[in-house]
């Protein structure tokens, strides 16, 4: 079996990615990672079907449990997150106890929120099943559930014991799916690595196609980018945030245009390109090269313009309530062009409406 393995580096606390086909099937790899007997399986009514017996054959011997949620970032809620953790007492499961998350982005931040909170931290391992929470929301230990008022906004920072990425799970995955998920790709070439980002121009009919080796080279691309970020600045105290860049535009577009509305990597995307758009407002970064994001967004296939009717106003207000801000005062991650991207604090908000409200708007 061909694996290729990733550590994260995080002195006692390190922790491996494992890519490549067939994984959920190899138990052993796995089974050795969980701590005690006590397990509990979260996914959702989409994963389920497909992949969750393939993961309880592996626990034969365990004590172990499932839990399948309704599929969607409207469900990463509060709610969601007590369903688990009155499984887990159902399970009578201690503090040796480990949850497992089947699933795409919200499987994986509900279950490693709810591993956090369990007796104050207990151990998780994420089996992502989209491009997006392989190559994002698996690795790095954020973990959350939405507010009405903003994404993200509850949570805490719980690292995984092991990401197991299963890429043959890639072959039922929808093709919007598929696409949204290529965004927070795109972003690693974009914030960091300009090679990447003309290899992935070269190579997007390719990973459209999903064609094995382009995949696996992306994936693992990116998480070695993640990985190394992540073990640099675990809490996001400073580097860590750039991979955030156009996520603060993206969660605002969010929550203002409904959970579920714009797929999450859609919403990066169309967030990207505004930052790029901003950034050559402000003549920080060339033109020309936020035009080659827009044209890059559009070959995978993703939106690059805002939903119609969506409100300015409303989207700065949102903006206000990112995470990145400190005492009140907004703080982007803007670029210098394609591979170089950086903390900007007090962003002019004339400016940000100035480009939200100009060529970005599209009838949804």
């Amino acid at each position: 079996m061909n694996v290729t393995e990733i550590a994260v580096e995080l002195g006692t606390r390190r922790y491996p990615i494992w890519i490549g086909a067939d994984l959920l099937a190899d138990a052993p790899r796995w089974r050795a990672m969980l701590p005690g007997r006590h397990v509990l399986v979260i996914s959702n009514e989409t994963v389920a079907p497909l992949y969750l017996e393939r993961v309880t054959a592996g626990l034969r011997d365990a004590a172990f449990s499932t839990l399948i949620l309704p599929d969607g970032e409207a469900h990463k809620t509060l709610d969601s997150a007590t369903r688990i953790f009155a499984a887990l007492a159902d399970l009578k499961a201690s503090r040796d106890a480990c949850l497992i998350a089947l699933g795409g982005g919200v499987i994986g931040d509900l279950t490693g929120f709810a591993a956090a909170c369990w007796m104050r931290g207990i151990a998780c391992l994420q089996m992502p099943t989209t491009v997006l929470a392989m190559v994002d929301s698996a690795v790095g230990g954020k973990t959350g559930v939405n507010l009405a008022q903003g994404k993200n906004l509850v949570g805490a920072f719980h690292q995984p014991c092991a990401v197991l990425i299963d890429t043959d799970t890639l072959a039922t995955l929808p093709p919007r799916e598929l696409r949204s998920g290529f965004a927070e790709v795109i972003k690693y070439g974009a914030l960091g690595d300009a090679e990447f980002f003309t290899w992935l121009e070269q190579n997007a009919d390719a990973l459209l196609a999903r064609d094995a080796a382009a995949l696996a080279q992306a994936i693992a691309t990116s998480c070695r980018h993640k990985a190394a970020i992540v073990a640099r600045d675990e809490t996001e105290q400073g580097e860590r945030a750039l991979l955030n860049f156009g996520h603060t535009f993206a969660h605002a577009l969010e929550t203002a245009c409904g959970y579920g509305s714009l797929l999450h990597g859609e919403a990066v995307a169309i967030g990207m390109l505004i930052a790029a758009r901003l950034s050559a407002r402000l003549e920080r970064a060339p033109s020309a090269d936020a035009e080659r994001l827009a044209a890059m967004l559009e070959r995978f296939g993703l939106p690059t313009a805002i939903p119609d009717g969506t409100d300015t106003d409303a989207l700065i207000a949102l903006m206000l309530l990112d995470k990145k801000n400190l005492s009140g005062r907004l703080r982007l991650i803007l670029w210098r062009g394609v591979g170089k991207a950086e903390m900007v604090p007090d962003v002019d908000i004339a400016a940000i409406r100035s480009v939200l409200d100009s060529g970005l708007r599209t009838e949804s």
